[in-house]
């Protein structure tokens, strides 16, 4: 499967936010994401635009629930949207696939805290979901809007229904990034390092 995703660094988040709350969506769902990324020592996944990661999501609602998945994803498949090939899995024990993880030599890369707002819906023939995001490190908020596809020959058509959702929320075209979270939050903390 590939996951086709555009992402903005919003300037109207709250406006954002309640056009999607007046979207008839399956459901509002805020999440705490726990997100630890993993590497060989020589760094080559992440060399290679790759990502092994181990997410624990703090579902917030009136019966605080939990679970965990496991996340391996390719090399972007189209480098202008940023969007990979993805396999992903529950995981019932997080201690225990961090053991595996690090017995077969993987190390912790980086790890962080993402605060979520997700919302499923249909839209241009599609099942598609937006994610408002905060990553706590970072300055200001994010909207990732994805749907999954089968194939390379999906992609674009995915892509292309993603701009026209991105278009009625009236999110300019120049607000598009493809930057990872992880490349942000490891630029934010050199900076704090190097902060006198």
């Amino acid at each position: 499967m590939i996951e086709a995703e555009l992402k903005a660094h919003l300037r109207e988040p709250e406006r954002i936010r309640q056009a999607l709350r007046a979207l008839p969506a399956e459901g509002e769902e805020m999440c705490v994401y726990h997100d630890t990324y993993y590497d060989w020592p020589d760094g080559r996944l992440v060399g290679g635009d790759r990502e092994l990661r181990v997410r624990r999501i703090d579902i917030i609602d009136g019966d605080r629930r939990r679970r965990c998945l496991l996340t391996y994803k390719d090399a972007a498949a189209d480098p202008a949207s940023g969007s990979k090939p993805e396999w992903e899995t529950a995981v019932e024990e997080p201690e225990a696939i961090d053991a595996i993880l690090r017995g077969l030599g993987f190390e912790h890369d980086i790890a962080f805290e993402k605060h979520c707002t997700n919302y499923t819906f249909h839209a241009q023939g599609r099942r598609l979901q937006a994610t408002l995001a905060r990553v706590p490190e970072l300055d200001g908020s994010f909207l990732e809007v994805e749907t999954l596809v089968e194939d390379n020959a999906e992609l674009q058509p995915a892509l292309d229904a993603i701009h026209r959702v991105l278009d009625d929320l009236r999110i300019p075209r120049s607000d598009l990034t493809n930057e990872l979270y992880t490349d942000l939050v490891r630029r934010q903390r050199a900076a704090a390092r190097q902060w006198p």
